[in-house]
């Protein structure tokens, strides 16, 4: 039961409670008989605090001692308005009497929640949930009730199929969000399913004609003025075309509106939206608009719209001179409105639990995707359930609606009585307290949004202009002339190679004129650009950083949301300029998919790469969001995952976090958990398809394993590795699955194998996922694409060449049952500590080395090959895998490693190699795999100047010819 306690009234208040009281008891003197004590006095304090109340307490005297006498006064539990109100209006056979009942109802309701929030210290949750469950129900019911009797008149609605229709209510703002003020308008707009025309009488009408009759005589039906009041002030401006506009629409007039007309603050206002009551239509509308309102891709431009709105709004308020206003000044309602709804709109359509309407769900939600901080999303909350208590508290006083604190001590002295809890002990230190949250409020817009864009401020006019400026090649060639360093204006900061800068603007310039950009991309591009030459200069960077961020810009140009995202994201550009100055390869990757731009929002990026156990529970958690039925959107999603998380990685190389070794370890765990993915959306598939082979109906073994060769298996992947896989299964080939499309298990795992390399090698809007390197299976290219584990066993041992033995090396199980792995490392060892005649191994390996480098090897004269040039990565690889197969049947060990670094350390420990020839080889390697990195990174060949690379290849082959003997 809530604290029905009475609350100490001040001397201004006592006189007003008996004032009231005596204004009542005179008209209605014997009404209060039948309350007892306690019920007496919280009647006599509810007429002293709210003029609304002792209004409705002459105008219905006997409902409200019913009130204050039942049950429901004091239960904290929330009415069933519905089921009250069905009660009700029951009884009702004109619009008059419908009209008389509502009010009379909402008027004893409201009642119940001032009650509520003045005496009985209800929750703020609770109170805005009752007046907008009390709204929900006055609507349908309203709704439900006009509808039976419009179609007494003029038939019942149908499509074109017969189907019966009905009027759907949008709720839009504060009573969609349901968190409805105390005397808020309602904000609704009406629509109906399908086209088609009345059944049932001898005359029809069309059903857009029958809704428009309905929807007008539910406004009156709510917001007429009677003798009993009204029940809401109705506000269906916020419909398609407004005022001007049809009042009912059908749901793809709705959807065709929004799609080709809808405006930014319309996307704002659809956020709150929503469909009043439940409705097999009701789903269906709903999808229909998301993709309005939430965009698949990070939405940076909703920023400089609702930093317009707030301009627009604050002017309003100086023109009016709304002082002490709570919602619409600095700091006040409207500002955490806009700054939870912004994060939602940039981020909404990706991350769809942020897709919610009630902003106390969605601030705990924006701190966990990293949006707010914990301490904003404290003041942000406080605040907001300061302000909202304080508005609905001034707006029971007199069902008035408005924000703006009262000026009349009366008034003042009933704030005061009812926030005592909040230490609110006069009206100087309310103030404070007020000004504490507004001033905490503003503080957060302007550090998360801005009243402007920062980089507005930061862009000298010197920049401005050099951009605006449309010279001729003359006029350009003289400028240059003149002015040889392009900032020798701006603080003595200069750019190099001026000329090349120059010239370079002007083509991008001219590009950018022939393209379809739309204004609003002109705008920003406008802006941004200058804004880039600004960091520039300020970073001292070169032209080459200049032509790889034009790059970019040039292949998003027609993309307004990722230029927006730059201009309003400084850090998002500044970590876009410091990849771009790092790397080539990154600046075409982003280049080539804008999508990672949404990465550089996170600071992340360059100072925490990923966990490396991370990668499959992230993939896992990302694929979740996507519909299991839809194929090309999990396709989608899987390079997507890849393209961001080896960007991360990426950043980290480049910033030194990260050393070459761990990069390779990153970029391996990346692929086997995408492998991993792929491996069970393939098995997914074919199993909905055909069933499972019998023998592992009822196990969660799926019978089959992915080697990894090569790079993956050594835990070396590069940034543009090929994956060098082989399949293998333990199933009985004759057996058959069980689905109703039955096929043998032989013929179901070749097809799984062909759906996962469909999976890795289709290329998308967004690129292939991995390019799969088959041919060392069994028998090379015309080999089974996925064979029994036993026929693995028996090529390796009877059939493989030596080649392949070494290949053989370097693999490991990366998916797969244990069982099948534990088979897979038996096979290996076997194989590896066969007695080999090492004159005829070292034989053999000289021969494909040479054979290698003779079809392979780029060098010249002044460049070496990095991989396949004299001492390179390859010729320490073959030293590796001779010394395996030529000393694994004396130490069968060597077969558990598949990576060159522990490999060289297991010989070195087991005496086959010194330590100093193991530290001279892992050295070798390691600046070898740095080099091809850096190489990848830049996008240039994997060669290095023989002038660099004489030491280490003398030093290499030196070891190899020792070692080989």
């Amino acid at each position: 039961m809530p604290n029905s306690s009475p609350l100490p009234f001040s001397m201004l208040l006592v006189s007003q409670q008996a004032k009231s009281w005596l204004e009542f008891s005179q008209q209605y003197p014997s009404v209060t008989d039948s309350l007892p004590p306690e019920r007496l006095t919280l009647f006599k304090k509810s007429l002293a605090l709210s003029d609304f109340i002792l209004r409705s307490a002459i105008q219905a005297p006997e409902l409200l001692v019913k009130l204050f006498n039942s049950e429901q006064l004091l239960s904290t539990n929330t009415p069933e308005y519905s089921v009250m109100l069905a009660q009700a209006i029951e009884k009702c056979t004109t619009e008059e009497q419908l009209q008389k009942c509502l009010r009379l109802f909402r008027l004893e309701q409201m009642v119940h929640i001032a009650v509520g929030d003045f005496l009985l210290n209800i929750s703020l949750d609770e109170s805005l949930k009752r007046l907008s469950l009390l709204a929900d129900s006055l609507v349908i019911a309203a709704n439900n009730w006009l509808s039976k009797f419009c179609e007494s008149k003029w038939g019942v609605p149908v499509n074109s199929a017969g189907e019966a229709q009905s009027l759907l209510v949008y709720a839009m703002g504060k009573l969609g969000g349901q968190e409805l003020n105390f005397s808020s308008d309602i904000d609704l707009i009406f629509v109906y399913p399908e086209a088609g025309e009345t059944q049932g009488l001898r005359r029809s009408i069309d059903n857009q004609l029958f809704y428009t009759r309905l929807g007008q005589k539910l406004i009156t039906a709510l917001n007429q003025q009677t003798a009993d009041g009204f029940v809401y002030r109705v506000d269906m401006r916020l419909r398609p075309f407004g005022e001007s506009g049809p009042l009912v629409l059908s749901f793809t007039a709705m959807e065709n509106y929004y799609q080709d007309q809808g405006r930014d603050w319309e996307r704002y206002a659809m956020l709150k939206a929503r469909l009043i009551g439940e409705g097999k239509y009701h789903g269906q509308l709903s999808n229909m608009l998301r993709p309005f309102v939430y965009r698949r891709y990070i939405d940076f431009s909703v920023i400089d719209s609702l930093r317009r709105m707030k301009a627009m709004i604050a002017q309003e308020v100086r023109r009016k001179q709304l002082n002490n206003n709570i919602k619409l000044g600095a700091g006040g309602i409207r500002e955490v409105e806009f700054i939870v709804q912004v994060f939602q709109m940039i981020r909404g359509g990706r991350d769809s639990d942020l897709q919610h309407r009630n902003l106390l769900t969605v601030v705990p939600l924006l701190v966990k995707h990293g949006e707010l901080t914990p301490q904003s999303a404290i003041v942000l909350t406080d605040s907001y359930r300061f302000l909202r208590r304080v508005e609905n508290i001034i707006q029971a006083l007199n069902d008035q609606q408005t924000q703006t604190l009262p000026d009349d001590e009366l008034d003042q002295e009933r704030l005061l009585t009812i926030l005592a809890d909040d230490n609110c002990t006069n009206w100087s230190t309310f103030l404070e307290h007020l000004s504490f949250h507004m001033k905490g409020v503003h503080q957060q817009f302007v550090e998360l949004i801005g009243e402007e864009s920062p980089n507005r401020q930061a862009v000298d006019q010197y920049w401005t202009t050099l951009w605006d400026s449309q010279w001729s090649d003359e006029e350009s060639i003289a400028w240059i002339e003149q002015s040889p360093q392009l900032l020798d204006k701006i603080d003595g900061v200069e750019f190099a190679h001026s000329e090349t800068i120059w010239l370079a603007l002007r083509d991008f310039r001219r590009e950018m004129i022939k393209r379809s950009m739309g204004s609003r991309g002109r705008q920003v591009l406008d802006k941004l650009i200058p804004t880039v030459l600004w960091h520039l200069a300020d970073l001292k960077l070169t032209d080459q950083t200049l032509a790889r961020v034009l790059g970019v810009l040039t292949t998003i140009a027609t993309r307004t949301a990722y230029l927006e995202l730059l201009f309003e994201n400084e850090g998002a550009l500044k970590q876009l300029i410091h990849l771009c100055r790092n790397s080539s390869w990154v600046a075409e990757h982003i280049a080539k998919f804008p999508i990672l731009l949404d990465e550089l929002i996170d600071p992340k990026l360059f100072h925490q790469p990923p966990l490396l156990s991370s990668y499959v529970a992230e993939l896992r958690e990302t694929m979740l969001r996507v519909p299991e039925d839809d194929q090309e959107a999990q396709m989608i999603t899987l390079r997507q995952f890849k393209q961001a998380k080896q960007l991360r990685i990426a950043a980290a190389d480049i910033t030194g976090i990260l050393p070459i070794t761990k990069v390779s370890d990153h970029l391996t765990a990346l692929a086997e958990a995408l492998v991993e993915e792929v491996a069970n959306l393939a098995w997914q598939q074919m199993t909905l398809r055909f069933g499972v082979p019998t023998s592992k109906l009822e196990s969660q073994d799926k019978g089959f394993a992915v080697i990894g060769y090569g790079k993956l298996g050594g835990i070396e992947l590069g940034y543009s590795s090929d994956l060098d896989l082989v399949f293998v299964h333990n199933a009985d080939v004759a057996e058959m699955t069980t689905g109703e499309k039955s096929i043998s298990a032989g013929q179901f795992y070749l097809k799984l194998a062909q759906r996962m390399m469909h999976l890795f090698n289709t290329r998308m809007a967004n690129g292939i996922l991995y390019e799969l390197d088959m041919r060392l299976r069994p028998s090379g290219n015309a080999g089974l694409l996925m064979v029994h584990i036993d026929t693995f066993a028996h090529y390796q041992s009877t059939d493989a060449w030596t080649w392949e033995h070494q290949a053989l090396v370097r693999t490991r199980i990366i998916y797969g049952h244990e069982g099948l792995a534990e088979r897979f490392k038996e096979i290996k060892r076997e194989v590896l500590m066969r007695k080999r005649d090492k004159a005829l191994l070292r034989e053999d390996v000289i021969k494909m080395r040479n054979k290698m480098r003779e079809h392979l090897d780029k060098s010249t004269k002044s460049e070496v090959d990095i991989k396949q040039g004299l001492g390179g990565l390859v010729d320490i690889e073959f030293l590796v895998q001779y010394l395996v197969l030529a000393h694994s049947a004396e130490h069968p060990k060597l077969s558990d490693y598949s990576d060159n670094i522990n490999l060289l350390e297991y010989l070195a420990n087991i005496g086959l190699i010194t330590a100093q020839q193991q530290h001279s080889l892992v050295d070798n390697y390691c600046k070898l795999r740095d080099l091809s990195h850096l190489a990848t990174l830049q996008n240039s060949a994997a060669m290095i100047p023989a002038t660099k690379f004489s030491a280490e290849y003398s030093e290499v082959m030196e070891l190899v010819e020792q070692l080989l003997q």
